[in-house]
């Protein structure tokens, strides 16, 4: 069993950045998917961002050009860059690693709030 650790939420104005972590109890190198999702109250949740064992990475038309996904396999730990943050971007951001998409270890969350 992996367990994943998110941190680094908090409130912040609009027009300002955060970055989130996911630290893995284990080793990322062996997971083909890492994503990044949030669920905002009322709402589905949604894939942000996602970057894949190779490196390669992909954005929702939502976090394009304001958000960016990387990773450190020394520390086990995934991050996300957010830009640019707007009221609609409240939500509890989730991270997920796995052989694909939603598959595998989830976090438990951590809250992001945008606000004046």
């Amino acid at each position: 069993q992996v367990q994943l650790v998110e941190s680094g939420g908090g409130l912040v104005q609009p027009g300002g950045s955060l970055t989130l972590s996911c630290v893995a109890s284990g080793s990322i190198s062996v997971f083909e998917q890492m994503t990044w999702y949030r669920q905002a109250p009322g709402k589905q949740r949604e894939l942000v961002a996602s970057i894949k064992g190779s490196g390669a990475r992909g954005y929702a038309d939502s976090a394009a050009g304001r958000f960016f996904i990387f990773k450190d396999n020394a520390k086990n730990t995934m991050y996300l860059r957010m830009n640019s943050l707007q009221p609609e971007d409240t939500a509890v951001y989730l991270c997920n690693m796995g052989p694909s998409y939603g598959m595998g270890y989830w976090g438990k969350g951590t809250q992001v709030t945008v606000s004046a």
